[in-house]
C-alpha cells in the first residue's frame, strides 16, 4: 500500500517557542549593553593617585597601575585608588610632662605622602589613623625629654628629631613624613604670670647695670673735664655761655648777667 503525504502545517512552523524568545531576548539585550560593559572595562588614572588592582582576590602583576587608561574586568576585578600628594593633619593638643616637671600643651602639625601604594594598601588598614596616632606617641615620648627652656627654644631640632622617629615606624606602611611642626606651646596661666615677672626682673636689673655704668662714665668724663678747666680757666667762660646758649633754646626765659664779663687770664 503506499502511504498519502500529509501536507505540511506551516503555522506551527512559524510559532516560536518559550526558548526560542528567550534566546532572542538575550541575543538583544546583549548586543545593547554591551557597548556599555565595555566602556566600563575602562578606568581612567589621575596623575596624582595609583591603582592598586585585586583579580580575584590576589593582587594584579601590573599593580599599582597608573597614571592613564587602565583595563579591568568588571566581574573578577576590584580597584582601590591610592592618592600620592602631600596630606596634612593637625593633632590633638597633648598635655605634657617636660623633663623639670612642668605640664605644658603642645600643639602639633604633620604633613606625609604616600611612598609605595601596595605597602600603603596591604600593610596597615588605614596609613593616616595609623600614622596620626603614631605621631601623637612619639610626640610625648620625645617632649618628655626636654625641659621647658628647651622646648621654647629649639623647636626645629625637636621637630627633626619626632619626624625622624615617626619616619621610622611609618616606613613599613609606605608612608614617608616629610615634616613635624610644633605650632604652638601653650603655659599654664600661673606660669606666664611667674616667667613675665622673671623677664621684667632681668630687664629690669640690667637697667640699672648700664644706668651705673653711664654714671661711673660721666663721672669719668667730669673728672677729666674739670682738669682741664683747672689748667685753663677761659674754658670756664666758654662752658658758661654755651650753658646760658641751652637754656635759652629750651623755654622763653630772661636771663640777666653781668657785661662786660672778665676773662679770666692763662696762666
Amino acid at each position: 500500500m503506499m502511504k498519502q503525504n500529509t501536507p505540511t502545517d506551516f503555522t506551527k512552523i512559524n510559532q516560536e517557542s518559550l526558548i526560542e524568545r528567550l534566546f532572542r531576548f538575550l541575543a538583544i539585550l546583549m548586543v545593547i549593553l554591551f557597548p556599555v560593559a565595555l566602556l566600563s572595562c575602562f578606568k581612567v588614572v589621575k596623575q596624582y593617585k595609583r591603582a592598586v588592582i585585586l583579580r580575584f582576590g590576589r593582587v594584579r602583576s601590573d599593580s599599582p597601575a597608573g597614571p592613564g587608561i587602565i583595563w579591568v574586568v568588571p566581574c573578577t576585578d576590584v580597584v582601590s585608588f591610592v592618592d600620592l600628594r602631600t596630606q596634612s593633619f593637625n593633632l590633638l593638643p597633648q598635655e605634657i610632662l617636660t623633663k623639670d616637671s612642668v605640664t605644658v600643651t603642645v600643639d602639633a602639625v604633620v604633613y606625609c605622602h604616600v611612598l609605595n601604594p601596595l605597602n600603603c594598601f596591604f600593610n596597615v588598614q588605614s596609613y593616616k589613623y595609623a600614622t596620626e596616632l603614631l605621631a601623637i606617641a612619639i610626640l610625648r615620648n620625645i617632649l618628655g625629654q626636654y625641659t621647658l627652656t628647651d622646648l621654647l627654644t629649639n623647636r626645629e631640632l625637636i621637630s627633626q628629631a619626632i619626624r625622624n622617629e615617626i619616619d621610622k615606624g611609618t616606613v613599613e606602611w609606605g608612608v614617608e613624613v616629610e615634616r613635624v611642626e610644633i605650632k604652638d606651646v601653650i603655659l599654664p596661666y600661673e606660669l606666664q604670670k611667674a616667667m613675665a615677672a622673671e623677664a621684667e626682673g632681668t630687664r629690669i636689673g640690667k637697667a640699672k647695670i648700664i644706668e651705673a655704668d653711664g654714671e661711673i662714665k660721666a663721672a669719668e668724663n667730669l673728672r677729666e673735664a674739670s682738669n682741664i678747666m683747672t689748667e685753663r680757666p677761659q674754658t670756664i667762660l666758654l662752658r658758661y655761655l654755651q650753658t646760658l646758649n641751652s637754656i635759652t633754646s629750651q623755654s622763653k626765659t630772661s636771663i640777666i648777667f653781668p657785661f662786660p664779663i672778665s676773662i679770666p687770664n692763662a696762666q
